[in-house]
This record gives structure tokens, C-alpha cells and sequence, in this order.
């Protein structure tokens, strides 16, 4: 189950995070067979808790590290959304993140 900041409770669907995930992705190279692997690894990591219920805050983290990997547009979408950015700072600085974790000549 996964408990809302509302505090209503509601089964996990992978479908909703897939639905999610595919809007950050809209326009963007990501087919469906990724969004059905990314909702996959969110799916198992939420198993991995162990917990019967989770915070939906918690799946936000677990989108963000898979997107992340899949398409560093589509991260900052979500990104942006999820934790709620005000300004351009904000997008700056995820934007630095993002760099500072890049490769060397990527």
C-alpha cells in the first residue's frame, strides 16, 4: 500500500508510476519497453523495503535514480515537479548536480 500526504492509503500500481514517467519522458528517445523497466526496478525496490506500506514520497526517490540513468531530461522534469522547484536556481543546481555526476567527456 502506499500512503499518500493526503493520508489516504492506495494500492501500488506500476502502471501509475509508468503513466508518471511517461510524461517527463514526452518528446523525449524513451520507448515503452525502458518506462516498463524503470517501472519494474521502482516496483522491486519497493518490494525491497520489506514494508507493507510506503510513503509516496519514498517511490518519488525510487523514480529518480533510474530516470536519472534513462534520460537526464526527462530527471529534471520529474525532478522539477517532485521536489517542487521554485526558481531557477533550483533547476541551476540540479543542473550542476547532474554535470558534477557526468562522466569525464560526456
Amino acid at each position: 500500500m502506499v500512503a499518500k500526504r493526503s493520508g489516504v492509503t492506495e494500492p501500488f500500481s506500476r502502471e501509475k508510476i509508468i503513466a508518471g514517467v511517461r510524461r517527463a519522458c514526452q518528446g523525449r528517445p524513451v520507448d515503452e519497453d525502458a518506462l516498463a523497466h524503470l517501472g519494474h526496478q521502482v516496483q522491486e525496490a519497493v518490494r525491497a523495503t520489506g514494508c507493507a506500506e510506503i510513503a509516496s514520497h519514498e517511490i518519488g526517490l525510487a523514480i529518480l535514480g533510474p530516470l536519472r540513468e534513462l534520460d537526464e531530461v526527462a530527471y529534471l522534469r520529474f525532478a522539477s515537479v517532485y521536489r517542487g522547484f521554485e526558481s531557477l536556481e533550483d533547476f541551476e543546481k540540479e543542473i550542476d548536480s547532474l554535470r558534477d555526476a557526468a562522466p569525464p567527456g560526456a
